[in-house]
């Protein structure tokens, strides 16, 4: 494994960072035991850094009866988050925090986050509450070590938020899709250069591993090809993984691996991938792979749940997700998505028809996507007129 150092305590840091957001399960809920696997493979290949959240349902409960379990607590350093937006007094920062301690069988949180910032003035109001006072009694007791924020907002708020608080870490989403999207690249060298930079979403929830479009595939087969063996990655989740790798900036690159087989391959390409490592011709290829991908990528949605439930059961990622395979896949296979899993998989689970625009989804949304407008287009397209009666057909046959 590779190691990168924390500027702020010393701390070696895995390259490779495990995301326990997408544990494997089901609706009924997390596979414990697929989830161990996960947490120990990772481990034994040297991970060690861990992010989960208040917000992500059972991954706290899971990671910490593993980590008790196999008594490998000392091994790993957990990052979990304060659900800001649920925090509505003082109170509340203690109430979210000591439940977070139990869910985790641990007496502290190496690295700590206000989760999903999103400008100057959440922090504010943050602090308008007494955060920072509460925050420097926590780290006194030992109880946080490190406190950073996970960020979704624009660029300039970015900035702005790094000058606000003697932040130790941070947080972004960063990819090779778009180095300009919310902190993009100019915020990651500036927050880079004082502290640790934690990259979410390296695969855009997936999406630059399995959600390719064939051209932007072929271009990096084709790339890898012509290279020395070895010294590539064989799959697109593996070049959009070495891309951030490539540069020095980031601290961790988070992968939300769901399966084990995936640790050992993503574990290698950290353990080979150092800054300044890719040729100019894999670097051309990200070039001619972003250009095809975005082309098709029409609704920036990263599948993350944070929209859900809506209170209208419409499945938004769900419809999101078959709307951009319909333009990078091709419309058929959009369709057989948008029937199969997306809006009208069972009796509780809605089109965009259904939408009652009351913008519940909008405020919560990381990405800042306009949900209401997009889902409009979402049944325009997926949903034209000839389509709309074997829709009416299959509603009438659920009941609704």
């Amino acid at each position: 494994m590779q190691y990168r150092v924390d500027k702020k305590s010393g701390n070696k840091l895995s390259a490779l960072g495990l995301g326990c957001m997408r544990f494997p399960g089901s609706i009924a809920g997390i596979d414990i035991k697929k989830a161990e696997k996960i947490i120990m493979t990772s481990l034994d290949y040297g991970v060690n850094y861990f992010d989960t959240a208040w917000m992500y349902p059972g991954s706290e409960e899971t990671l910490g009866k593993v980590l008790e379990k196999n008594r490998v607590r000392g091994k790993a350093f957990i990052a979990s988050k304060l659900p800001i937006v649920l925090v509505k007094k003082t109170e509340d920062f203690d109430r979210f925090f000591r439940e977070e301690l139990l869910r985790l069988k641990t007496d502290h949180i190496d690295y700590y986050l206000m989760h999903m910032l999103t400008d100057a003035a959440s922090w504010k109001h943050l602090a308008g509450l007494g955060i920072e006072s509460w925050i420097a009694d926590r780290k006194k007791a030992g109880e946080i070590r490190q406190a950073g924020f996970s960020f979704h907002g624009s660029g300039e708020e970015f900035s702005k938020i790094l000058d606000l608080y003697p932040w130790e870490f941070c947080q972004i989403q960063y990819n090779y899709s778009d180095e300009n999207f919310q902190a993009g690249v100019r915020g990651l060298k500036k927050a880079a250069a004082a502290m640790p930079v934690i990259i979410m979403e390296p695969l855009l929830g997936g999406r630059l591993a399995s959600g390719l479009p064939q051209e932007a595939a072929e271009i990096f087969r084709r790339a890898g090809s012509a290279l020395p063996p070895g010294t590539t990655a064989d799959t697109p989740a593996g070049w959009a993984l070495r891309w951030l790798w490539n540069q020095e900036e980031p601290a961790v690159v988070l992968s939300g691996m769901n399966d084990p087989a995936q640790v050992p391959e993503n574990a290698g390409l950290a353990c080979r991938t150092l800054p300044g490592s890719l040729c100019p011709e894999e670097l051309d290829a990200y070039r001619q792979v972003r250009e095809v991908f975005n082309a098709s990528y029409k609704i920036h949605c990263t599948g993350c749940g944070y929209c859900m439930p809506c209170p209208k059961n419409v499945n938004i990622p769900g419809c999101f997700a078959a709307y951009n395979t319909s333009f990078s896949m091709g419309r058929f296979m959009g369709w057989q998505q948008y029937m199969t899993s997306a809006a009208f998989t069972s009796a509780q689970s809605f089109g965009p028809a259904n939408c009652a625009a009351c913008g519940a989804c909008e405020r919560h949304c990381p990405q800042k996507i306009p949900i209401i407008e997009s889902l409009k287009a979402v049944r325009r397209r997926m949903e034209p007129p000839p389509f709309r009666l074997a829709v009416a057909g299959i509603r009438k046959i659920l009941g609704r």
